[in-house]
């Protein structure tokens, strides 16, 4: 989930909205729509120094995709609507709707998230805790 400036951008960090890459390599993923990110804060955390924590708000429209990735730091992912398949390098593909959550790691590779349906959009909230900056949220390998 890759944050920048205002406006739509792509990979660095800061605030507003982006839209993420359509889906892994090859001419199939150009096929799938993209996620579009907003990103309403970026905090530091004061009682943890050196450190900050991110919200962000992943829209997923119908058959969107991301692909494989990782994040500097720990990522705690809410479905708010909708229904998101996921999966972690070394774990299962899951499937969550409203009201779920998963855990990233600090560097764990996510192999791949995406809307569940092809008719219907999803969303979710992204909770980063990082080094500060607010910097680069995702890396995509």
């Amino acid at each position: 989930m890759v944050v920048q400036g205002s406006g739509a951008n792509s990979v660095t960090g800061g605030l507003g909205a982006l839209h993420m890459m359509g889906a892994s390599a090859g001419e199939a993923a150009t096929a799938r729509p993209t996620t579009i990110v907003k990103q309403p804060s970026c905090e530091k955390l004061t009682n943890v120094p050196g450190h900050s924590i991110t919200t962000a708000l992943v829209g997923f429209p119908p058959n969107a995709y991301t692909p494989r990735h990782r994040h500097p730091g720990s990522v705690t992912a809410f479905v708010i609507k909708g229904t998101l398949r996921s999966q972690l390098e070394g774990g299962r593909a899951g499937t969550f709707g409203k009201g779920q959550t998963w855990f990233e790691p600090p560097g764990a590779a996510h192999l791949f998230a995406q809307n569940a349906s092809a008719t219907e959009p999803a969303e979710l909230l992204a909770i980063f805790v990082g080094e500060d900056g607010c910097g680069p949220l995702t890396i995509f390998d």
